[in-house]
């Protein structure tokens, strides 16, 4: 009996797929697919399926004139790509055009008295304001004609440090116009997160506002500007002029006094300068267009330089054909324009096309979580576009879309991998089952999207982000660079095996950052000038199924060793939201010295739910039972809510420096609210809540 049982046991092993140290064990289960809505395919732009053919791989790199045709050139290119440097791609190059041109001048002939920009301000009882094309190209050419009188001129540097508010875009544009480059910092930043930017940009000029709300309180960001001016100064960088947006135009609102000689009041430049109109400068296609830094609480940032040509011919082409962003479409993306997907998704795609774009300046959840629908209801919203954190935070809030009369044709997620259970709630109550969800992969290095479905033609799939959107074809790796095969049950790094018009050129004033980061680790032949040598990692980890869908499972740097099984955290943290109750997950490595690392899970509650040992036990068995004994967390805490910035990202690193007993958590003063770390510090280093 012994002998029979064994055998069983050891055929039953056999069965299980083989993970070696080099690959990620995957242990969700497959979801279904789930059919585009009829009247979407109807009206969409990509209802052939020949259009995925024209990007096969034997017509690149010449299947991005599909989207280099979508703009206006001042001189058209004589290379589509020029790979003499490896990894420093070039795209069109000869060729010249100017970005402002091709987001406001061009459509004034058959759009200039449509809505280019609504802004909704976050006090409910103030008016909105409508920008049309003409109000746009009016405004951009004042602000235009203010910078050049600063002396600015292109290839120059400005550091931005806006909210959510018109004046962000249109000083964008503005510098664009002159070939100046753009460096937005995100306004949730603290002053000092803003200095390190100026310093690395080595921006003369500051362009800020004196404040703005956000959840109901009025921020004064001039004394965050104040901070990051002074900063940068003892570090050697002087800024010499600081430019004041207002948020109430007649009344400057800050405490802090404007300094003589180096802060000017916007207001005042303009009226200098009304009427202004100045000639845009053609740029080569290949110039740097912005500077977008990474963020993070610890490290240097990373300013990834954007170019003019590919990065708008690229984000014009996937708004257009994976967005299917149409004229009569109003657009809201929720995210910021600090990050890249404001910028790609909210500013320079769709108004590459002539789209209508509406922007927010508060939080979506004020004054309650039902104010998305709000707008949306009342602005006839039609594509919507948030990240997994805001979602799961209107989940966890109660929000009831039910109450609105509002119809999504197309809702898009976007920042980090989406759990299916998240998913489902977004599909079936936010877009009332009658809208295409796009789960969109992408990073700020790779400047728009680089795997979706194309929404008319291919299913979704809950908690999967889809295939290569055309023209990007990813693969696979292990450790060793072993490709793993679709539908496998594996899972590795995530590469893209060629070029695209949307990524960086490079890293400013770091070169080598970007070919030790992104390039070293895969590279076949480092003399070699075929792109196909030089595979981009994401540094993601992944899985692919046998259609060709990727599954996200998080950061490979995130990535658990226990006991020589390397697991994926989304996974686990997806099995923690299946329990009911719990609205957010974080997992993490604890140090242990028998299994190397053991799973530390955070879970935040819903509201309306009280900390108890038995939503704690529930959850460690959901792991349990979904993913298997291995993945067992150490300890679930229960925590009153997570370190999370601004954007929704969880600052997991904050969350491991917990578990491990350190306090070396970095910058937190751009978290929400920096006084929960302390809180959970409490929770696990002295044990008082809810833990098993």
């Amino acid at each position: 009996m012994a002998g029979r049982k064994s055998k069983e046991v050891k055929g039953e092993v056999e069965k299980e797929i083989r993970v070696t140290e080099a690959e990620v064990a995957v242990h969700w289960g497959e979801e279904e697919y789930i059919e585009p809505p009829e009247e979407f395919i109807r009206q969409a732009y990509v209802t052939d399926p020949s259009f995925r053919e024209k990007f096969k791989e034997e017509n690149f790199p010449e299947c991005f004139h599909i989207y280099a045709d979508l703009l206006d050139w001042d001189r058209y290119w004589h290379t589509t790509l020029d790979t003499s440097n490896p990894p420093f791609w070039k795209w069109f190059v000869g060729g010249k055009l100017n970005a402002c041109y091709n987001c406001v001048d061009r459509h004034l002939k058959n759009y200039g008295n449509k809505a280019a920009i609504i802004w909704i301000p976050e006090p409910e009882d103030e008016p909105k304001r409508v920008l049309t094309y003409y109000d746009l190209y009016y405004q951009v050419n004042v602000v235009a004609s203010v910078l050049q009188s600063m002396g600015l001129k292109a290839g120059d540097t400005v550091t931005l440090y806006m909210p959510m508010v018109p004046e962000l875009p249109i000083t964008m544009l503005a510098c664009a116009r002159l070939g100046i480059i753009h460096s937005q910092v995100f306004s949730g930043f603290s002053g000092h997160a803003c200095a390190e930017r100026i310093i690395d940009a080595e921006s003369k000029i500051l362009i800020t506002t004196d404040g703005y709300w956000r959840n109901g309180k009025w921020i004064d960001h001039k004394k965050n500007a104040d901070i990051a001016v002074n900063v940068a100064e003892e570090r050697g960088v002087k800024v010499e002029k600081v430019l004041i947006w207002q948020r109430y135009r007649e009344q400057y609102k800050s405490e802090a006094k404007l300094v003589e000689g180096r802060d000017y009041l916007m207001k005042d430049l303009l009226r200098e300068h009304r009427g202004k109109k100045v000639p845009y400068v053609p740029m080569p296609a290949e110039a740097p267009l912005f500077i977008m830094y990474t963020s993070g609480s610890t490290g240097k940032p990373k300013g990834c330089v954007h170019s003019t040509g590919g990065y708008l011919a690229y984000v014009a082409g996937t708004c257009k054909y994976i967005h299917d962003i149409q004229p009569e479409d109003i657009h809201w993306c929720m995210a910021d324009i600090g990050w890249i997907t404001g910028h790609s998704y909210i500013v320079y795609g769709p108004l590459a096309l002539g789209a209508t774009i509406l922007i927010y300046e508060g939080a979506p959840t004020y004054p309650d979580p039902d104010r998305p629908w709000r707008i949306a209801e009342r602005y006839g919203v039609t594509i919507f576009h948030t990240a997994p954190t805001a979602i799961r935070l209107l989940k966890k809030m109660g929000s009831d879309p039910s109450k609105y009369d509002y119809k999504f044709k197309l809702m898009v997620t976007v920042g980090e991998p989406i759990e299916p259970e998240v998913w489902r709630w977004y599909y079936t109550t936010v877009g009332k089952k009658q809208a295409v969800v796009l789960d969109t992969w992408w990073q700020t290095e790779t400047g728009g999207w680089l795997c979706a479905h194309l929404p008319a033609l291919e299913p979704m799939k809950p908690g999967s982000t889809g295939p290569g959107v055309p023209g990007i074809y990813p693969v696979i790796y292990d450790e060793e660079g072993n490709e793993i095969p679709p539908g496998s049950g594996k899972a590795g790094y995530i590469c893209i095996r060629n070029p695209w018009p949307g990524r960086m050129l490079t890293i400013w004033k770091n070169p080598e950052r970007m070919i030790k980061g992104y390039y070293e680790k895969f590279c076949k032949n480092k003399e070699s000038k075929d792109w196909r040598d030089w595979p981009y990692m994401a540094g993601d980890a992944a899985t692919c199924d046998a259609r060709g869908y990727f599954r996200i499972l998080g950061r490979m740097a995130d990535i658990i060793n226990v006991a020589g099984h390397r697991l994926g955290t989304k996974e686990i943290e997806s099995a923690a939201l299946t329990v009911e109750g719990v609205a957010e997950a974080a997992v993490v490595p604890k140090i242990d010295e028998l299994k190397g690392h053991v799973p530390d899970l955070y879970i935040a509650l819903k509201d309306g739910y009280e900390p108890s040992p038995e939503i704690a036990e529930k959850v460690r068995n959901a792991v349990r039972s979904i993913i298997g004994p291995i993945a067992t967390p150490a300890h679930v805490y229960i925590v009153p809510d997570m370190p999370k910035t601004r954007s929704g990202k969880i600052m997991r690193r904050i969350l491991a420096c917990i578990s491990n007993g350190r306090r070396d958590f970095g910058d937190i003063t751009t978290l929400i609210d920096p006084d929960v770390v302390e809180k959970i510090w409490e929770i696990v280093q002295g044990e008082k809540l809810m833990t098993i």
